[in-house]
């Protein structure tokens, strides 16, 4: 099927004319996306640098003392003293600590018959597992490090010293692994919702039916309406990636010109998505509807950026193989933390180009040429 780069070129001006004369595109594609950056870059946070710990000291010997200012001194802990266990007890339960420390009032005897640790008991509220293993971990690293200053700074019956070092991630800054995964999340919703609301609003103000009566192609036709939207998701991503990398500090160790094939690919799949709803529904409202809860829904749930897949049952991981935003998570990720690793990017470009290509053929499929809707 021929193509007209002049009549091309006219619609592409047309439909630009129309974004920049509906404030609702410029808002989604730029206010929108800063918006939700800000919002998962600093409204989710799965670090505990600090946590609440509750100290019951019911012992008043020199170890336990010890011990005590040793939590204090601990710069990720927060630590407040008491005498009543069950005023502790019932600050965990109000949520105002995440864990108490018991010191029993054997705590001092018990260390000087090497017994130290079953005279510790340890509360956390379960409630939040992450934060539960985090207190955990912070009270036994501490108790470690207390037994060490105890022994005149030798290990305490140990013969190997770990020194964990962390890949990709170095600062264990949760922001660096979620700001990613959130742009992939923005950029579905982007480009779903915006293509959405393109076919569906020529169906209700009427000029479907004139723009069908001229000699345009379903191939220009299909194009004026995915080249304007395209240009405006590439940049409202390379907002996104700018408000992330200067303002949030998270670091881009991927080339950009990587990062431009894996979002354009994604693009495919986000806008031939949108375009399908548009042109099957033909009303702005379903469209957004559905493109909502087809794109965005699926792309916080089944894509990794938030709920490990392989964590899940079977048949939902299947079901994650059939989500773009999967692919685009797992490339993102890579590109921002770790660079460019290609048995990972690879593959997930290979699963993003047969998504954009199934999307667009399906739309291509049904975009009508003719008012009967064939």
């Amino acid at each position: 099927m021929s193509i007209s780069l002049r009549r091309l070129a006219a619609l592409c001006r047309k439909e630009s004319y129309q974004i920049v004369r509906d404030p609702s595109s410029i808002l989604i594609a730029f206010v929108l996306p800063v918006l939700l950056l800000f919002i998962y870059g600093y409204g989710i946070n799965l670090d505990a640098n600090r946590v609440r710990l509750g100290i019951v000291q019911q012992d008043g010997g020199v170890e336990a003392s010890r011990f005590v200012q040793t939590l204090q001194a601990s710069p990720f802990i927060a630590a407040s003293l008491s005498t009543s266990e069950s005023a502790m007890r019932q600050q965990l339960q109000m949520g105002e600590v995440r864990g108490v420390v018991i010191l029993r009032s054997d705590f001092s005897a018990r260390v000087r018959q090497g017994q130290g640790a079953a005279a510790i008991q340890l509360l956390t509220d379960g409630a939040e597992p992450n934060t539960a293993n985090f207190v955990a971990s912070y009270v036994q690293g501490v108790f470690q490090l207390w037994l060490n200053q105890r022994q005149g700074g030798q290990p305490a019956a140990a013969t190997l010293t770990v020194q964990p070092r962390y890949w990709f991630n170095p600062t264990t800054v949760s922001r660096n692994y979620l700001v990613p995964g959130s742009i992939s999340v923005i950029m579905t919703i982007i480009g779903a919702l915006l293509t959405s609301l393109v076919v569906a609003r020529e169906w209700e103000r009427g000029t479907m039916e004139a723009l069908l009566s001229t000699p345009v192609t379903r191939a220009e036709l299909l194009l004026s309406k995915i080249i304007p939207y395209y240009l405006l998701g590439m940049a409202a991503m390379a907002m996104c990636v700018l408000v992330a990398t200067l303002v949030m500090g998270v670091p881009l160790r991927g080339s950009l010109w990587v990062l431009f094939v894996v979002t354009s690919l994604f693009l495919g799949s986000a806008l031939g998505l949108g375009l399908l709803l548009s042109t099957t529904t033909r009303n702005q409202f379903i469209a957004a509807q559905f493109a909502l809860t087809a794109a965005f829904l699926p792309a916080i749930m089944l894509s990794g950026f938030v709920f490990e897949i392989r964590s899940m049952p079977l048949a939902v991981q299947a079901v994650t193989y059939l989500i773009p935003a999967r692919y685009f998570v797992s490339a993102l990720q890579t590109l921002f933390q770790a660079g460019e690793i290609w048995p990972v990017l690879l593959i997930n470009l290979l699963f993003l180009l047969l998504s954009a290509a199934f999307w667009l053929g399906l739309t291509a499929w049904r975009t009508p040429r003719r008012l009967d809707g064939n």
